[in-house]
């Protein structure tokens, strides 16, 4: 099969190869799948380049670990082959999932992982629509409902806007009857206003956090800023959540979460994702059309490491797809 091999960090071009590898079997507890599309993460430019550095204690110091050679976690498929003890799928069942809390791999013609990784994929649903919903809409999903407890009519502020979980959120929150502004630049700017958000910010020409604005909801899919320079655009008791970003600031968010409740009722909270937690639910919204796949894309499989690039250069607007097969 074809599969794109890592073994150094450097520039996805240079370093992301093609090549013919042994087709995986799958174990008891497996399913093998034959990969019809995938998408591009966060993780998968931290893998390929090793940035930010912070995150090699993880990935690997000086290149990756054996695990995670072939990288990629979202997946829709066809399932080709089961495991003895697999109860929930069968040879040809379409499926789709973020497989990431079980393993790698998805930037491959086959993969092998786990059965609880995967759910049924809808069929009014393409593959493409599909490998773009569960990452980005489960931490949407989770930042606003879960952790934020968003409530009808709120102000609500996504920090990246622009993205797969910006797109996703935007719609969430419209569920909500939510005023929404996004924050982003170029490009993705008028795509945003083309998708619904009520105001759009250029971050590039006008910071938001020394705005007289506040806001009830603030979803930050960057995490690029100091956290007192968002609660002093919250409402006295809004709440900022979190998904990801830099390692720093995350971690100034984790140490001062405790001291702000001393004298404030202004909440931080950080997504820890559960993976397809709520996928049923976001099926339903895409029967019930109330909500839609923003798709960059999809590109060919040739393309993935031109893809992880756009990606890592923030000119991706919605979710980065690659068609396998």
């Amino acid at each position: 099969m074809k599969a794109y091999n890592i073994k150094n960090y450097g520039e996805p071009d240079k370093v992301l190869r093609l090549i013919e590898a042994e087709q995986p079997e799958p174990n008891d507890t497996e399913v093998q799948v034959k990969v019809c599309a995938t998408t591009i993460n966060d993780y998968d430019w931290c893998i390929t380049t090793g940035r930010p550095f912070a995150y090699r204690l993880f990935f690997g110091i000086f290149s990756p670990r054996k695990k995670l050679m072939i990288p990629g976690m979202e997946v829709a498929g066809i399932v080709e082959q089961v495991g003895n003890n697999v109860t929930k799928f069968k040879a040809g069942d379409a499926v789709y999932g973020d497989i990431s809390e079980f393993g790698f791999g998805s930037f491959a013609e086959f993969l092998c992982i786990d059965e609880k990784a995967l759910a049924q994929k809808p069929d009014s649903m393409s593959f493409e629509e599909a490998t773009s919903i569960p990452h980005a809409a489960m931490l949407a999903l989770q930042g606003l409902r879960d952790a934020g407890q968003i409530k009808d009519g709120q102000k609500i502020l996504i920090n990246g806007g622009g993205g797969g979980v910006g797109s996703f959120g935007l719609q969430i929150a419209k569920l909500y009857n939510a005023d929404v502004t996004g924050v982003d630049t170029g490009e993705k700017l008028k795509a945003m206003e083309t998708q619904g958000f009520d105001n759009v910010i250029d971050y590039k020409k006008e910071d938001f956090t020394k705005s007289d604005q506040q806001y009830d909801l603030i979803l930050d899919c960057k995490t690029n800023r100091s956290l007192w320079k968002f609660l002093k655009v919250l409402e006295p008791e809004g709440k900022y959540i979190s998904i990801g970003g830099k390692s720093g600031k995350l971690l100034q968010m984790l140490y001062m979460s405790p001291i702000l409740k001393l004298f404030s009722k202004k909440r931080v909270h950080m997504v820890m994702l559960k993976a397809n937690k709520d996928l049923e639910y976001i099926n339903q919204l895409y029967e019930d059309n109330k909500i839609n796949c923003v798709i960059d894309g999809p590109y060919t499989f040739d393309k993935l490491p031109w893809a992880i690039q756009r990606f890592g250069d923030g000119l991706h607007n919605g979710k980065i797809v690659i068609s396998v097969n």
